[in-house]
């Protein structure tokens, strides 16, 4: 009955994700999707995706859980409003908040 969910946008999912939008898009998930799992690009991706999705409100026994993480990413990249722009904008604003957030871990730790 449940498909197989994470309890936030799963990394294996971004290759799926690049048929959605323009080329902009695609460009973006192309170079994210070969980078490692700890890569800050890839970081700052999904946790735009979390937040777009909703990731945090998303309950187990939900019709959006139910459906499955890559149905859910999938399904809210098509009914964003705004332009690939717009994605990117937010997508650079996010890899500047996990840039920063690393860079504060490394002066805390040196």
């Amino acid at each position: 009955m449940y498909t197989h969910n994470e309890l936030m946008f799963p990394y294996r999912v971004i290759p799926l994700l690049s048929k959605v939008r323009g080329e902009l898009w695609c460009q973006l998930i192309g170079s994210v999707a070969s980078a490692p799992e700890d890569d800050p690009r890839v970081l700052a991706l999904m946790l735009l995706m979390i937040r777009l999705n909703g990731c945090l409100t998303c309950e187990t026994d939900s019709f959006r859980a139910m459906r499955g993480c890559a149905t859910c990413a999938l399904q809210t990249l098509r009914r964003f409003k705004g332009s690939d722009e717009d994605l990117l904008a937010q997508y650079r604003a996010t890899l500047a908040e996990i840039q920063s957030y690393f860079a504060a871990q490394n002066g805390a730790a040196g």
